[in-house]
């Protein structure tokens, strides 16, 4: 077991941790994410250094305020052709990602960041490839249908664990990436940090 706060309030990554024998505190770190993403889409970032920034900048919000101990951040984007797409605000929003995404190979990038005393000390960034099959409007609506907000505003826009699996005919990459938090590094970490 080691102790871990988590600057996030994703319930899939306290999910992962927790699975995987972390104890685990949760202490969101309520970044303004978009104007950090705008300032860096002008300075011509790639969607990888966008997820990267995000994560260390939340750790080290956090990991600000406890000292001595160890925060992570973590931050996942969608890089289609080198255009990042965020999660969706609502459902129209949502759908308008599917659109872009029908047919595609696109990849979900992951980046984690561990922060002690507002520096960070560590980090990782892990990419899956997802090629989605090809769909019409009206099934893009129903699978959309299927998918409580909850899920839905949590998971980007498909739940790779649960119906967001019937949108690909090919997931390329770690299940535990795809849904935010690159565990197993994690872990090979905080076990050589002791």
């Amino acid at each position: 077991m080691f102790e871990i706060i988590l600057a996030s309030k994703s319930k899939v990554r306290e999910e992962i941790l927790k699975r995987n024998n972390f104890i685990c505190k949760v202490q969101p770190s309520n970044i303004d994410e978009e104007p950090v993403k705008q300032s860096l889409i002008k300075e011509g970032a790639t969607p990888e250094i966008i997820s990267k920034n995000l994560a260390e900048l939340k750790a080290n919000k956090v990991s600000n305020k406890f000292h001595d101990l160890i925060v992570l951040g973590a931050d996942s984007v969608i890089d289609l052709e080198g255009e990042l797409i965020s999660k969706p605000k609502d459902r129209n929003e949502a759908l308008n990602i599917l659109k872009k995404l029908n047919g595609k190979k696109h990849s979900l990038i992951s980046s984690v960041c561990i922060s002690k005393n507002g520096s960070m000390i560590w980090n990782y960034t892990d990419r899956a490839y997802l090629t989605m099959k090809t769909f019409s409007d009206n099934e893009l609506v129903d699978y959309l249908k299927k998918i409580s907000d909850e899920v839905l505003f949590a998971y980007n826009v498909y739940q790779i664990e649960g119906e967001g699996k019937n949108l690909f005919v090919n997931i390329d990459g770690d299940e535990d990436t795809i849904m935010g938090l690159p565990v197993k590094k994690i872990k090979k970490y905080v076990s050589n940090y002791k």
